[in-house]
């Protein structure tokens, strides 16, 4: 069993920004799945569930905003019972560039809202994140930022990078994270030195 949390920030003027990439690739996930996300108001939102290659799959995005993210999570691993051992979440990381994933077992939220959220209503940090990079070049604030669309020539690269991310789920859903990081933490990324 396992769940994969994609965090953002729920409504369409958010839909393409930065800090909504762990909702665009579960979405992409569940697209070449032929799953459908159906909004669960008892835990304040969006599930997908099914199987792969035997194995229980689910996938949840907060439709709390960002810095709520925890509520959703708790609810539905309270319900679940699911073990924070089986917890992946997806999130956006300004120290990475755009273009570049990382794949942790677990670690400290970073500065990252939605994480912080979750780190709060589960008690730990011991859960596995996957960090998809956005990079900051500086010149608007943190907050803005992340708020903003990508960019024309980010938007070229972004299909690409959002089924990597997928790709990185789709391993771990039959195999050993620590193996699975190996593979995505040490390979030549493409995209890694695009520009932001």
């Amino acid at each position: 069993m396992h769940l994969f949390v994609g965090l953002g920030n729920p409504g369409k003027k958010y839909a393409m920004t930065r800090h909504n990439i762990g909702f665009m690739v579960l979405k992409e996930l569940a697209t070449h799945l032929n799953w459908e996300f159906k909004e669960k108001t008892q835990f304040r939102a969006w599930l997908a569930r099914g199987e792969f290659n035997g194995n229980a799959i689910h996938l949840l995005m907060p439709a709390t905003y960002m810095n709520e993210s925890g509520y959703a999570v708790r609810r539905y691993m309270d319900y679940a019972k699911i073990e924070t051992s089986h917890l992946v979440v997806i999130s956006d990381d300004i120290a990475l560039p755009f273009g570049e994933i990382r794949l942790r077992s677990k670690g400290s939220s970073g500065g990252h809202n939605g994480l912080k959220s979750i780190e709060t209503h589960l008690g730990t940090q011991q859960f596995a994140r996957l960090r998809m990079g956005i990079g900051h070049h500086g010149i608007s604030s943190l907050a803005d930022y992340v708020l903003e669309n990508f960019t024309k020539e980010e938007q070229i690269e972004l299909l690409s990078y959002l089924q990597r991310g997928e790709q990185v789920l789709k391993q771990l859903m039959d195999k050993n994270i620590t193996d699975v990081m190996k593979t995505v933490n040490t390979k030549p990324q493409n995209g890694a030195n695009l520009k932001t």
